[in-house]
């Protein structure tokens, strides 16, 4: 075989290894058979999406910070009065040293009054002690209603799909950036929600979007959710919800950790 020809057929077998361990890369990482976003190149959880960048956050910023005069505390470090399971049953995660722990398997909370257009505090951490990886390491989520998402997941050197990156909007749209701490360690959320509106035709008028600000660092502003956030799938608008909506801590099963959480209604201008 001439030189030539070996260089033209290695080179094939390196584009072969290459494409063949980019390809179970892309399988490890998320899926390539799942559904179109609207309007973008990417499928639901694709592994291919580019990985947004990292940002180093502030040490402190937001952490443990008490609540405004006019917020409501959802929790206080106390108890989980406020919060209970599906169908009402009483809430059954641990507390501990001002925090709430996700008794895995117990089922999710979620907040026994519900709210329309509001900021939200919360701080979280991931287990000090890393098991799995990509999705199954320290997973969680901040949902409203139970159908719009803002996940929690240990992305500190933690790879996995960009749309189910701590702070994506799950299924729909990566964070601007990746602004995790290391495992173990308190970071907070700092969630603005705008609920959705329908028309009296029952068609969507306005769709929910969020400001989500991680450890001081800003993931999303006033960015829509394209609907509901369903795993594997595109969500919706075609349930009409009233704009109230409770909010709910997920149990994936780890046993992630939150503290410090409180809300205010955003109110209008120019009304006292």
């Amino acid at each position: 075989m001439s030189n030539s020809h070996l260089t033209r057929s290695l080179a094939c077998v390196l584009a072969v290894v290459a494409f063949s361990a980019r390809a179970a890369d892309s399988k490890n990482l998320g899926y390539t058979t799942t559904p179109l976003i609207p309007g973008t190149q990417w499928h639901v959880h694709d592994g291919d999406r580019p990985q947004p960048r990292i940002v180093t956050p502030g040490a402190t910023f937001s952490h443990q910070a008490p609540a405004p005069s006019d917020a409501i505390v959802l929790f206080n470090g106390m108890d989980l009065s406020k919060w209970e399971h599906a169908g009402g049953t009483p809430a059954k995660w641990k507390i501990e040293n001002g925090y709430m722990e996700v008794a895995p398997k117990s089922g999710s909370l979620h907040t026994k009054d519900k709210f329309a257009d509001f900021q939200l505090h919360i701080e979280f951490a991931t287990p000090a002690k890393v098991e799995g990886n990509s999705q199954g390491r320290g997973n969680s989520g901040i949902l409203f209603n139970g159908i719009y998402e803002v996940q929690v997941l240990d992305c500190y050197d933690n790879k996995t799909y960009p749309d189910g990156q701590c702070g994506a909007l799950y299924g729909q749209i990566p964070p601007l950036v990746n602004a995790s701490k290391k495992p173990g360690e308190w970071q907070s959320y700092d969630i603005i929600f705008e609920s959705p509106r329908w028309g009296d035709d029952q068609k969507i008028a306005k769709k929910a979007n969020v400001t989500v600000i991680h450890n001081g660092v800003v993931l999303h502003h006033k960015r829509e959710f394209q609907g509901t956030t369903p795993h594997q799938q595109n969500g919706n608008y075609d349930k009409p919800h009233a704009p109230e909506v409770f909010i709910e801590l997920q149990d994936h099963n780890n046993p992630m950790r939150f503290r410090n959480v409180w809300l205010r209604k955003l109110g209008e201008y120019d009304k006292p």
